[in-house]
């Protein structure tokens, strides 16, 4: 056996649920597997069929359930589905033998993580949003180390600080080269991206068309609407903008929404952990509406971090009304010369090397 072969390192990346949690593991993977290690997945079995082009050489589905919330019946169920998925990791971690287990959150990450922490695996925890998670706090403790998104959390003690790493939230490389493109010329059409993230935000397909009914039709012949709308709102969305005559691409996914975030003068946005860090490395400004009722305020943690550079105007859902989007939106075709001072204060919160900096944290401690 060659030495490459000996120091080749296995790392289980553990990542699942949303589209906020896979794009990271994603980031970190690619920069891993370039270093030579030997990169695997575990996801649970609803988000493994959006994981079919992961850069992993398996990706092993576990059971998972959010074990918060609901009746007591719901919880004792969630709680049988963590345990066979605590069983099913602990199958995968005899097979693959990993130097190191990593998690980003939520609770598909639970049952891999503390099945490898109950082997003295080493683990280490990704905290993407700025406030932390109630996975990762339950997973914490026992980890061996654990990298934050965000300078400051809130939730991470000094115990936990002393072991806690400021790496950024890994970018993938479709946001890097994205990054490279400045912003485009404001003189003509304004391009408006509106995007709710992985899951939709019906909020925006109720809003957005109401307060362009609102603008004159001169201020909407200045406007190109790029927008993401869940498949169930989309023919209502499409009749309201074809009326108006307004120039607009809808569709319930964008493959190449970083791309699309580029070319975009300003973005209409929730404000999860990916979406607050791709604009910041892209350097846009963005109207941020954070999830409401949300237990932890992650989202709302998280757009503050933009809005302290100036680049994001942070608004919550109850205030976020077609009179308030139509005027703003109005006062930026009047004057548009705003945004690029606030897509260039977007890039100083901006983290292009995340990636490399959690890669360099996973391996250490898989050393």
């Amino acid at each position: 056996m060659s030495q490459n072969a000996v120091d080749q390192k296995v790392i289980l990346l553990c990542a699942g649920g949303t589209g906020g949690h896979l794009f990271p593991a994603e980031a970190l993977s690619h920069i891993l597997q370039r270093r030579g290690a030997v990169v695997h997945l575990a996801t649970d079995i609803r988000a493994k069929k959006y994981a079919t082009d992961f850069p992993a050489v398996a990706v092993h589905a576990v059971p998972s359930a959010t074990p918060t919330g609901g009746s007591v019946f719901a919880k004792f169920f969630a709680a049988i589905a963590l345990a066979r998925g605590v069983l099913t990791s602990r199958g995968v971690l005899r097979r693959i033998k990993p130097n190191c287990v990593v998690g980003f959150g939520g609770y598909p990450t639970v049952p891999p993580m503390l099945a490898a922490q109950n082997k003295k695996i080493p683990t280490v925890l990704h905290e993407q949003n700025a406030v932390m998670g109630r996975a990762n706090a339950f997973l914490a403790r026992q980890s061996t180390a654990i990298g934050t998104g965000f300078p400051d959390v809130k939730g991470i003690g000094q115990t936990l600080r002393a072991k806690s790493r400021f790496v950024g939230n890994p970018l993938r490389p479709n946001v890097i080269a994205a990054a490279a493109v400045p912003l485009p010329d404001i003189s003509g059409k304004l391009c408006i991206l509106i995007t709710g993230g992985s899951q939709g935000a019906r909020v925006f397909s109720d809003i957005v068309p109401e307060a362009l009914k609102l603008m004159t039709s001169e201020m909407r012949a200045q406007l190109k609407i790029v927008q993401q709308v869940r498949a169930e709102d989309l023919e209502r969305v499409n009749i309201v903008y074809n009326a108006l005559g307004i120039q607009a691409e809808t569709a319930p996914f964008f493959a190449d929404l970083p791309m699309r975030m580029a070319r975009a003068h300003l973005v209409v946005a929730r404000s999860g952990a990916s979406t607050v860090s791709e604009l910041a490395a892209i350097g846009r400004p963005a109207i941020l509406v954070p999830l409401p009722g949300a237990i932890d305020q992650d989202q709302a943690a998280n757009a503050a971090v933009l809005a302290q550079t100036g680049a994001a105007d942070v608004i919550q859902q109850s205030d976020f009304t077609a009179r308030y989007l139509c005027d703003t939106l109005t006062a930026l075709i009047i004057d548009p010369s705003d945004l690029t001072l606030r897509a260039e204060a977007a890039k100083t919160a901006g983290i292009l090397d995340a990636a490399e900096r959690l890669a360099d944290l996973v391996l250490s401690t898989a050393n």
